[in-house]
């Protein structure tokens, strides 16, 4: 199967998985990226038994609008059973990397607020170590060189994302080089660095459940199950 295909084939797994959740006052949360995109697609098909959705970015609450799904903005809600989204990268305590897309910030948000987070991935995207895809880093303008120079103390080789801004104005610099054997102390560590909104490492909230599209099915993964 081409990886195209195994992406499709998780976005059906996950909608089955959430199906028997789906009800007229239910919103679900929608991640952004090309797995998440056929999520949508098929999302689309039960429309009509679920309330709408939340984006974690504008591309994906435009493509919510245009199969006639209505999307909230995540003030106006009370509750956000489940979120589906993808990863560039998963080890096996289901903590990821994301932020390929460069909507990490509001991607953690609508995280955050979920009592359910189900991640969506092909086989290329689960790994023994954290690191080998970029870590991205979402970073206010006049901070680039400040944050730069304090990524590399933490042993990273930061690249500025030339011609990426994010739906919040902001910037994106590119960790690479990392070979992240404690991701919650990365994510804190960076996270407190003066200047950054937030990095994509969702390890201190990381998914609950992964399904995994391989070449002999999709598989379902927990902590507790590896």
């Amino acid at each position: 199967m081409s990886q195209d295909q195994l992406k499709q084939a998780v976005a059906r797994a996950a909608l089955e998985y959430i199906r028997p959740r789906l009800e007229s006052d239910v919103i679900v949360g929608i991640g952004t990226g090309s797995t998440a995109n056929y999520f949508i697609d098929e999302l689309a098909q039960v429309k009509q038994f679920f309330d709408g959705a939340v984006a974690s970015s504008e591309a994906s609450a435009d493509r919510l609008k245009s199969h006639g799904i209505p999307v909230y903005d995540l003030n106006s809600i009370d509750r956000l059973s489940v979120y589906v989204d993808g990863a560039d990268e998963s080890n096996g305590r289901l903590q990821l990397i994301k932020g390929g897309g460069a909507a990490l910030t509001r991607e953690k948000i609508v995280a955050a607020v979920a009592e359910e987070f189900v991640c969506i991935a092909d086989e290329s995207k689960w790994v023994d170590v954290l690191g080998a895809f970029a870590l991205p880093v979402e970073v206010i303008p006049m901070a680039r060189s400040h944050v730069g120079r304090a990524l590399v103390a933490l042993g990273a080789d930061p690249i500025y994302r030339q011609g990426v801004t994010t739906d919040n104005g902001n910037i994106i610099i590119d960790c690479h080089g990392l070979h992240i054997h404690d991701p919650e102390k990365l994510e804190s560590d960076i996270n407190q660095i003066v200047g950054v909104v937030t990095n994509g490492l969702f390890a201190r909230r990381p998914a609950d459940v992964l399904l995994l599209g391989t070449t002999s099915g999709v598989e379902e993964k927990r902590v507790s199950s590896i």
